[in-house]
């Protein structure tokens, strides 16, 4: 994009703040390496949404969804495994509750944002509302929860003087996050949807609109942009495994389209993503349907047992940790028939014990979790 101009670094007094240009205007790609990477990245993202079609996505979408959640929120600083995600939070260690409770918000705010996409458009006051949710009761409740800031905030360096980058002052934001809302459902603009939403999440990041949770925010407002744009029929790609494995070059290439108005290796690292992301997620869903077949014939190997071993992998799939008291709720069989068919699953490789005592003690469909 030739005629790209970021923005301006404007002087408050003691420090000095970035304040974008308005991106709601027409754009003109040039470059054949975006143009190139687009027309992969349209061909994959096709591809993966393929599977919405035929699989029964609503099975596989907790964890998805359970992944982006500990991705984004490890790019943050929370550290917690994909076991735990799935945990009753008594069954977490008490120093981790805290980043237990951000994930299952996070959850939350993905799974609501997505359903309220049905009666709100891609919107201030969606993104707002998906930021109360985020920050409800965890350590960001006293920053804001669902409201544009109303001071000054900046990226790295424990005092602003020494920031890495500093956002436009809070009197900016709200201009600035309409000329955003007003882009993203500008019907009339014929830039291609994926560079519109590299775009979108470039300004939001750059706008920061925040005073926590801007990065979750930013980096799920992808996935919605994608589901509300008709792009994926459900939120099945996430783009946090990326950015994390590369956070070098993720907070280098925004740097060089704020510093330098060179927007464009910005957009191929946009694209790369998402051609990465979209492949790997087909070759999941394609191990997915591979295990299904796998463990069907596991499962018929336990005879008089196999009906009720269904009816626990099914649960498996939504769920993957589990533990007796589950189990027989599932099968509707006493105590005693729960642990005997635990331990005929274990036998065959579905389940592996991973935490607890004799009472505590839960279990796992690791093969299934380590797909993702």
């Amino acid at each position: 994009m030739k005629t790209f101009t970021s923005g301006a670094t404007v002087s408050q007094g003691s420090y000095k703040a970035f304040i974008p240009n308005a991106i709601n205007r027409d754009w003109e790609v040039s470059s054949m390496e975006v143009i190139s990477l687009l027309s992969r990245a349209s061909r994959l993202l096709g591809q993966l949404d393929m599977y919405s079609g035929y699989v029964n996505i609503d099975l596989y979408l907790s964890m998805h969804i359970a992944k982006e959640a500990m991705q984004s929120s490890r790019i943050e600083g929370t550290q917690t495994n994909m076991e735990e995600v799935f945990m009753k939070k008594e069954e977490v260690a008490k120093e981790k509750r805290d980043d237990w409770e951000e994930l299952q918000n996070y959850i939350k705010a993905m799974s609501e944002a997505t359903g309220s996409l049905q009666a709100l458009p891609f919107s201030s006051r969606l993104i707002r509302q998906t930021h109360k949710i985020l920050l409800q009761g965890v350590r960001g409740k006293h920053k804001q929860p669902g409201e544009f800031r109303t001071s000054q905030n900046w990226i790295g360096g424990a005092a602003i003087s020494d920031a890495r980058f500093v956002p436009p002052p809070h009197t900016a934001v709200p201009a600035l996050m309409s000329d955003l809302e007003k882009f993203a459902n500008n019907e009339s603009n014929s830039l291609p949807e994926l560079l519109k939403i590299a775009l979108i999440h470039y300004q939001f990041e750059t706008i920061h609109p925040f005073l926590d949770g801007n990065g979750r925010i930013g980096r799920l407002l992808i996935t919605l942009y994608l589901v509300n744009k008709g792009l994926l029929k459900q939120p099945i790609l996430y783009l946090s495994d990326f950015f994390e494995r590369h956070r070098d070059l993720y907070y280098d290439n925004l740097t060089l389209a704020r510093t330098k108005n060179d927007i464009n290796h910005w957009l191929k690292f946009f694209l790369t993503g998402i051609i990465q992301t979209a492949d790997k997620g087909i070759k999941t869903f394609d191990e997915i349907l591979q295990l299904q077949k796998t463990l069907g014939e596991k499962i018929t190997t336990l005879g008089s047992r196999a009906a009720d071993a269904n009816k626990v992998a099914d649960e498996l799939y939504t769920n993957p940790i589990i533990n007796a008291a589950r189990v027989e709720q599932i099968i509707g069989k006493s105590n005693v028939s729960a642990y005997k068919l635990i331990a005929d699953m274990e036998k065959i490789g579905i389940l592996r014990k991973f935490t607890g005592g004799q009472r505590g003690r839960l279990y796992a469909f690791h093969e299934y979790l380590s797909l993702f």
